[in-house]
């Protein structure tokens, strides 16, 4: 799969993208977020060794700017998708994360026949918040001591939002 709005592209990881993505990785404002624990998984999912979610760079020009990820609810009853997005400091600020969370949401809708996509960012992340809003993901509500902050030293909580179908912006 490799997804494009002509500015922003998601595709499959190689082997040989591990060393940019894990500098990405490594940009001080990311590891606010995403701690250097989650790096190997992160890897795994990116080159298929992780069953659970598939992982996917997202690339600027010839450049990589960040991971995207995707997760998938099987039950029939509650299916639905879950996204995962982190973008590196020299493409923060300039609609690179809203065009590849834009990206992915509509290859889940369309693609993969969902309905609701979730996403759930740190309450203390303003950034990715607005991120999501841009592409028309809701609060429905905040999950409390939801993640681990090794920053702070304290369980944070977190915002879920959701997307559905109908809510999908195309600006």
């Amino acid at each position: 799969m490799e997804l494009a709005d002509g500015t922003v592209r998601i595709r499959p990881g190689r082997p040989e993208d591990e060393g940019t993505l894990l500098d990405v990785l490594s940009d001080e404002e990311v590891t606010r977020w995403w701690p250097a624990s989650s790096h190997n998984e992160m890897m795994d999912t990116l080159l298929g060794r992780e069953k659970d979610a598939l992982g996917f760079v997202v690339v600027v020009g010839d450049r990589i700017a960040g991971y995207i990820q995707y997760y998938e609810e099987a039950d029939p009853q509650y299916r639905h998708a879950g996204i995962d997005v982190v973008i590196g400091g020299g493409f923060r600020d300039r609609g690179v994360g809203t065009k590849a969370v834009r990206l992915m949401a509509r290859y889940l809708f369309e693609e993969r026949g969902h309905h609701r996509i979730v996403i759930d960012p740190n309450a203390g992340n303003p950034r990715a918040i607005r991120t999501y809003e841009k592409v028309g993901f809701k609060p429905v509500g905040v999950m409390r001591q939801y993640e681990w902050d090794a920053h702070r030293g304290e369980w944070t909580d977190a915002i879920l939002m959701d997307l559905l179908r109908e809510d999908l912006t195309d600006a």
